[in-house]
This record gives structure tokens, sequence and C-alpha cells, in this order.
């Protein structure tokens, strides 16, 4: 009889752990299982129709389950024009519930070479609402949880600084395309070195990229030492081939874009987000000069810079997901 209730015993204390064990694997994640992690929130900040980047930056985070997209916000420029053109281009890729909200218009020295694809959309809202208020909005929405990617002249940026500085500061962080250290344009890593020149977005509003980089908010930076990528003849056959409505508006885009090679420096914010090995950042910290040049100086870290990336491993990551149906 004793040696029956022990065994009883037993038994009853292996069910009580079971259901213990059980219970406690419901509100714990299972070992060595990864937990879900959650799409990170952006508002993608863009002078789209100008040169042909933007598009392929736009195409990359469409096609990046890691983000989502809380809205797309145009700067410089015929931002109104602008803003259609992303409208077009959501509505053909199948995204047309993604807010798009433009900036106040200013003059711009640059072509406007995708004019017609903006224009030529049934897609188009009547108007847009105000780029800065949007930014603003988000961000108090969802303080410190909202990545701002800046891949155009700075307007909105300082603009929003301006307005709601405090509200500014809670953003989780900025990304920028902007800026040149060590490497000028067309110095590519085995041409002859080309000195830091001003870059096209800090140079365009110089006042913008000073606020910015004192703004304190968490600041990455692609300068031109690490994004001067080149979307080569075979590369673009391969893309331009698939045939889905994505790769079909880029390769129209790319038409009216009127030149040969495209240098995709603006998908590089995108893919450090989705994979940060793609372009490994250091400490610095940086001065905007009134000439507008991106000066690195000793002193406290206001940003973290990227000035190497491997085009191969970038196009090992851009190709396949452009191109997947």
């Amino acid at each position: 009889m004793a040696k029956s209730s022990a065994i009883l015993a037993c038994i009853m204390g292996c069910a009580t752990l079971l259901v213990s064990l059980t219970c406690h694997g419901q509100s714990s994640p299972t070992p060595g299982v990864p937990e879900k992690v959650l799409p990170e929130k952006v508002i993608i900040d863009t002078d789209i129709g100008d040169d042909v980047d933007d598009a392929f930056a736009l195409a990359l985070a469409l096609r990046s389950p890691e983000l989502q997209i809380l809205g797309i916000t145009t700067t410089f420029g015929d931002t109104e024009t602008r803003a259609k053109l992303v409208d077009r281009f959501l509505a053909e890729v199948g995204r047309p519930e993604i807010p798009v909200a433009a900036g106040t218009p200013t003059v711009s020295k640059g072509t406007f070479t995708q004019r017609r694809y903006a224009e030529g959309g049934h897609d188009a809202k009547p108007s847009h609402p105000d780029a800065v208020s949007f930014i603003l909005e988000q961000i108090r929405r969802y303080p410190g949880q909202v990545t701002l990617i800046a891949i155009g002249p700075l307007m909105n940026v300082g603009a929003a600084i301006d307005k709601d500085p405090a509200t500014f500061r809670k953003l989780k962080r900025v990304v920028i395309m902007g800026g040149s250290i060590k490497r000028g344009y067309g110095d590519l890593g085995y041409t002859p070195p080309r000195p830091p020149q001003p870059e096209w977005n800090i140079l365009n509003d110089i006042p913008s990229a000073q606020k910015l980089f004192a703004s304190g908010v968490p600041l990455f930076v692609m300068p031109l030492d690490s994004t001067q990528l080149k979307l080569d003849e075979v590369k673009r056959a391969f893309l331009f081939s698939q045939g889905t409505p994505l790769t079909d508006a880029l390769t129209l885009l790319y038409h009216q874009w009127g030149q040969v090679t495209p240098t995709l420096f603006d998908p590089m914010t995108i893919a450090f987000l989705v994979n940060p090995i793609l372009c490994p950042v250091q400490p610095m910290h940086t001065r905007v000069d009134e000439k507008g040049l991106t000066r690195p100086e000793s002193g406290p870290s206001n940003a973290q810079v990227c000035l190497d990336s491997s085009p191969d491993a970038f196009f090992r990551l851009l190709l396949p997901r452009l191109a997947a149906p």
C-alpha cells in the first residue's frame, strides 16, 4: 500500500510539473526560437522625380517587410507634383493606402525628369496634407518609435525642428543620405581619389542640415563615401525584364530619367535599416559648414556615419527583393 501511494504521489507531482511548464511556456518565448520583431515604423522624406534613385529607394522599402511605412512626404521644388508621382507609383504597385504629404514648394535648380509620369496618372489626389504637420503628428502618435528616412534636401526636416523641436526630439532616429566625409562624387574606391564635396541634399538647404546635426536626435548618415552604387547594364537587364507592376514602373521612370547608369545613393538608407551590416557605422562628430561640407571634427559624437559599404552585398539584397513577384 505504501508503495502504491508513493507511485501515485510521483505521478501527481510529474503531472503538476508538466502543467506548470506548459503554462509557463504560453507566457514566455520558447527556448531557441527568436521572438517576432515588429516592423520598424518609418516615414520617407523624398525629392522623387529628379534623379531616379529615390524611386528605387521607395521600391525597396515597399518590398521590405521589416518596415512599416507610415507615410511618404515630398520635399524640394514642385512638391505637389512629386506627391502625385508617389500617388501613381503606390497605386500601380498595389499600395494606395499609404499616406502621401507634400512639403512647402521651393525654387529648384534640378530638372524634374519624371514629370510626365507624375502628370500621367489617374490616381493622384487633388491635394495633399502638409508634410511637416504630418511628420510631427506621426511622432506624437508613436513617440520614440518613428524613424525618419530623409533622402532629399532637408527643408521638411528643418521646418519640423523650427515648428516643434520638442516633438522632433521624440523621433527614434533619423537616417539620411547626405554628406561627403572623405570621398567626393565619382570616387568609386578604385578611381583616383576625389576630395570631399558639398553633397546635393546638404547643399540645397544648409541651415536645415545644420539644425539636424545639432538637434540631438540619433542620426545615421549614409554619405557619398558609401552610396555610389552603380546599377549597371547587366543588373538593369535582369530587373527590367521581370514584368511586374513594380519593375515596370521602375523601367518607365528610368527611361524618363533619360540617362544611362543610375547611381543608387538613396536606397542604401533602406538597405541599412533592413540589414545594418551592409553599411557599418562609426560614431563621429560632424559639422556642416557654411559651404555645405560635412566636416568631421573632434568632440562628442553627434552622428553614426557609414564610410564604406560592399556594392556586391547591397545588390544581393536589392535585386531579389525588387524582382520578386
